[in-house]
C-alpha cells in the first residue's frame, strides 16, 4: 500500500525505530498479469510443524498435533522428524512425497528452512507447549485478575484475554434474564466460533450448553424444562475434573437453582479458543460455536452474567496461580 500510494517505508515513528516490512509487494503484478513469482520463498513454523517453499519446491515436516496437548504428550526430538518433499510445478496437491527420490533436493530446502528461521527470529524452537501457553506458567501478567466477572446485556466483542480463564479448571456461568410472554430463543453468553469455544443458550425456549472443542468435537448439554416467562437465573456449573489440562467434566444447568440438564464434556481446549473470536453477552457476532441456535440475538433480555471460577476440594477459592498445580493434581 505504501508503494502503491508513493510513500516511503517510515524509519522512524513516535522516536521508535521501526522493523522493515517483511514479504515482497505484490504491486508488480496489478499491471502485468503474466510477470514472473518475485515471492519466490516463503518458510512456515507453528507448534514444531515446519514447512518451505522455494520456486515450486515444498518441503514440509509434522511435529506435532496441536489439538493434543497436556504434560503427557511427548513429542519427538526435532531431528526425528520426517521431511516430505513435493514438486508443486506438477504436483499442486503435494499427493506424491519426492524425499527418497530426490534426497539433494530435500537437504537443499532443509537448510534454507534453516536460513529463513534465523533470519526471521524463528529459532530457537521451543518444545515446551503447557509451559508456553498458560500465563501462569509462562509467567506472563494478566489484564484479568481475580475469580469473579460481572458482564452486562449488549457487552460484546470482548477479546479472551479480557474475560477470566475457565480452562484447566471447573467454573460457573450465571445469567439474570427477562423471558417475554410467548418464550425466548438465542445466546445468553458465547465466547470463541466455529475452531472452538463454549455458548450458553436458549432454542425453543430450553436452555443448552455447547462445547466447542477445536471444531472436532462439539459437546451438547441440553435443559429438561424451558425458562419462564418472567425474570429467572439461568446457571451453567461445569466440574471439572482434574488430573491434567485440557480434561473434560460434567456440566450442569439450573433454572432457578434447580438442576434443569446434564451432560458430559469430555475434553476441553486448555490454552486459548482463538486470537480473533471473542465473549459477547445475548448475541454471537463472530463465527457460531454450534450450529444447533435457531436465532443467535437473545429475543429477551440480558441483564448480567456473571463468570465465577470453581472451588477446590477443600472448598476453598482456587487462586489462578494454582490453577494448573491443582488441575495436575500437584499440592
Amino acid at each position: 500500500m505504501l508503494e502503491i500510494a508513493g510513500l516511503p517505508h517510515p524509519v522512524l515513528v513516535d522516536g521508535v525505530q521501526q522493523k522493515p516490512i517483511e514479504g515482497v509487494s505484490m504491486a508488480y503484478s496489478f499491471d502485468d498479469a503474466e510477470a514472473a513469482e518475485r515471492h519466490e520463498t516463503q518458510y512456515f513454523e507453528m507448534f514444531g510443524n515446519r514447512g518451505i517453499y522455494h520456486k515450486g519446491w515444498t518441503a514440509v515436516t509434522k511435529h506435532r498435533t496441536p489439538w493434543e496437548t497436556g504434560y503427557d504428550v511427548v513429542p519427538p526430538a526435532f531431528d526425528d522428524d520426517v521431511w516430505e518433499l513435493y514438486d508443486t510445478t506438477t504436483d499442486w496437491t503435494q499427493a506424491h512425497d519426492l524425499a527418497a527420490e530426490h534426497p539433494g533436493k530435500l537437504a537443499e530446502l532443509q537448510r534454507l528452512w534453516l536460513i529463513e528461521a534465523v533470519k526471521y527470529q524463528v529459532v530457537p524452537l521451543d518444545d515446551r507447549f503447557v509451559e508456553r501457553g498458560l500465563p501462569e506458567t509462562a509467567g506472563r501478567p494478566t489484564l484479568i485478575q481475580g475469580r469473579k466477572q460481572l458482564l452486562f446485556g449488549g457487552m460484546g466483542r470482548l477479546t479472551e484475554n479480557s474475560v477470566v480463564m475457565m480452562k484447566n479448571t471447573s467454573y460457573s456461568i450465571t445469567a439474570q434474564v427477562t423471558v417475554p410472554d410467548g418464550g425466548v430463543e438465542g445466546v445468553i453468553m458465547a465466547q470463541g466460533g466455529v475452531s472452538g469455544g463454549h455458548s450458553l443458550y436458549v432454542k425453543d425456549g430450553v436452555p443448552r450448553y455447547c462445547y466447542n472443542f477445536f471444531g472436532l468435537e462439539r459437546y451438547t448439554v441440553e435443559g429438561t424444562e424451558a425458562v419462564p416467562a418472567g425474570d429467572h437465573q439461568v446457571r451453567l456449573e461445569f466440574a471439572y475434573d482434574g488430573g491434567g489440562v485440557g480434561e473434560g467434566g460434567t456440566a450442569t444447568i439450573y433454572i432457578d437453582g434447580v438442576a434443569a440438564g446434564e451432560g458430559r464434556i469430555d475434553q476441553t481446549e486448555a490454552f486459548l479458543f482463538s486470537a480473533d473470536e471473542t465473549c459477547d453477552v445475548g448475541d454471537e457476532y463472530g463465527s457460531p460455536v454450534t450450529t444447533d441456535y435457531g436465532v443467535k440475538k437473545f429475543t429477551g433480555e440480558v441483564e448480567w452474567v456473571q463468570i465465577e471460577l470453581g472451588l477446590d476440594d477443600h472448598n476453598h477459592m482456587i487462586k489462578p496461580e494454582n490453577r494448573v498445580r491443582l488441575a495436575m493434581g500437584i499440592q
